[in-house]
């Protein structure tokens, strides 16, 4: 979804990249190069194919999934969902128990005026080949009335699905009926509030904690109790667009992506966790703070090249 210009995202990027810290050189991750891949709006990492990450398209795109290997940043399977209407606004994709994969078609680009939405089930493949794949299409309902969101997250023990919705003044996490039901309409009540703008989320493989990112940072949640406590914010790195975001299998890596043609898929070590491969692996999550100064410093500076460049089309 098309939210910012370019213009104002490069400003937007370059104040918060004065403010946050970045993880390392090095740090792996890859780059997205199926042409037909332009707006990658979820991130799954594959259990049954190590090295390979399910992504999808926006909106527009039909009801498809692609499978990229990270060592080459190729599509190798291409998968088509059938048993589902035409997907309206497919924003998220996880990975459930049972090497399933749950599909999140729960944006509302009319902020918030949809009955209701929709969530996909089929299993994961377990050959990478293309193919139609048969899914499950459940009907979801918020208690509190039609809600946006981006960020659908199955919880890797239990099964329970969660959205998170994305509001700019922060929003709410919702939690699904233990079981999700074909027969009826699911409701999705509130369970915590959420202080992001959300775009994406995922649980840990082990199920012990949640990452929510946005478009210029993230939280990390303990998970206790079927509920989030808030730990500590994420280096989330620069992107044009940030939509999404995994873990790896071994839990010490979150992957962020954006969307875009050839879009990048970073990588950043998980605070708190030993030897993640970032340069803020195995410290705690309450040092990594932003410096507001050079923010400040940067947003001033780029208010007088915005003003000063409107003040010159108006002598010309």
């Amino acid at each position: 979804m098309r939210v910012l210009g370019s213009f104002l995202v490069g400003v937007l990027l370059a104040v918060v990249g004065a403010g946050w810290a970045a993880a390392a050189d090095g740090d792996s991750g890859f780059t997205i190069k199926d042409p037909r891949i332009t707006e990658s709006s979820g991130l799954a990492a594959s259990r049954a194919h190590p090295g390979i990450y399910w992504t999808h398209n926006d909106s527009d795109d039909g009801p498809y999934l692609y499978a990229v290997d990270s060592k080459t940043g190729k599509t190798v399977a291409t998968v088509t969902m059938k048993g589902v209407g035409r997907p309206r606004d497919v924003e998220a994709i996880s990975m459930g128990p049972h090497d399933t994969l749950y599909v999140g078609d729960i944006g509302d680009n009319l902020g918030g005026k949809w009955d209701h939405v929709w969530i996909y089930k089929l299993p994961e493949p377990k050959e990478l080949k293309d193919q139609t794949v048969d899914a499950t299409q459940y009907d979801v309902r918020y208690a509190n009335g039609p809600r946006d969101a981006e960020a659908l997250m199955v919880h890797p023990v239990t099964g329970r699905v969660y959205i998170a919705e994305k509001n700019q003044d922060g929003g709410s996490l919702y939690a699904g009926p233990a079981k999700l039901s074909t027969s009826g309409m699911n409701i999705f009540r509130k369970t915590a509030t959420i202080d992001l703008w959300v775009t994406d989320g995922a649980f840990s493989p082990d199920g012990r904690h949640l990452a929510l990112r946005g478009y210029f940072g993230g939280i990390l949640y303990d998970w206790k109790d079927g509920g989030p406590k808030r730990k500590g914010r994420l280096t989330v790195p620069l992107q044009q667009q940030g939509e999404s975001v995994t873990y790896t299998t071994d839990g010490r890596t979150l992957l962020y992506g954006s969307e875009g043609t050839n879009s990048k898929v970073q990588a950043r070590g998980v605070p708190g966790t030993p030897d993640s491969g970032s340069s803020h692996g195995g410290k705690d999550v309450s040092e990594l703070k932003p410096d507001y100064t050079k923010g400040a410093m940067v947003l001033v500076l780029a208010l007088v090249v915005i003003f000063g460049g409107k003040r010159v089309l108006r002598r010309k």
